[in-house]
């Protein structure tokens, strides 16, 4: 089953995530920064990451990077609170796989992720009940 990286500074939604992720069959973890999120992406074992775009101690930029240095295979999705089109537009030239407002869409992030499993990692979604895919 795809494992799923949350990557938030303490923040009441982040409940609301992995609630959202256990109801739809996933596992999801929780790092309170990039620096903690970027060691735990290195580990290889997260398909897709959930990240706020920036954070004290930096970008979602740099989980690209690490993926990218790393030969890693996730996606990222940022969880935005104010994103405008541009935004959104770059965000995915520079790698995001999409972009979520945390303000109504947190109830679709397990269907996001889903999208993403299917995208990167077709085999991680096998133990995935049929009718929750």
């Amino acid at each position: 089953m795809g494992q799923i990286l949350i990557i938030r500074e303490s923040n009441p939604d982040t409940e609301e995530l992995k609630a959202v992720f256990r109801e739809a069959g996933l596992t999801s973890e929780v790092a309170k920064g990039i620096s903690a999120g970027c060691r735990l992406a290195k580990s290889g074992k997260f398909q897709v990451v959930f990240c706020t775009p920036l954070l004290r101690d930096g970008s979602w930029k740099r989980l690209i990077e690490v993926a990218q240095q790393d030969g890693l295979s996730m996606e990222v999705i940022l969880l935005a609170r104010t994103f405008n089109l541009n935004q959104w537009g770059e965000a995915l030239q520079a790698g995001a796989f999409d972009v979520l407002d945390v303000l109504c869409d947190l109830p679709t992030a397990a269907d996001a992720a889903k999208r993403a499993l299917r995208v990167k990692r077709p085999e991680a979604l096998a133990a995935v009940p049929r009718a929750s895919v």
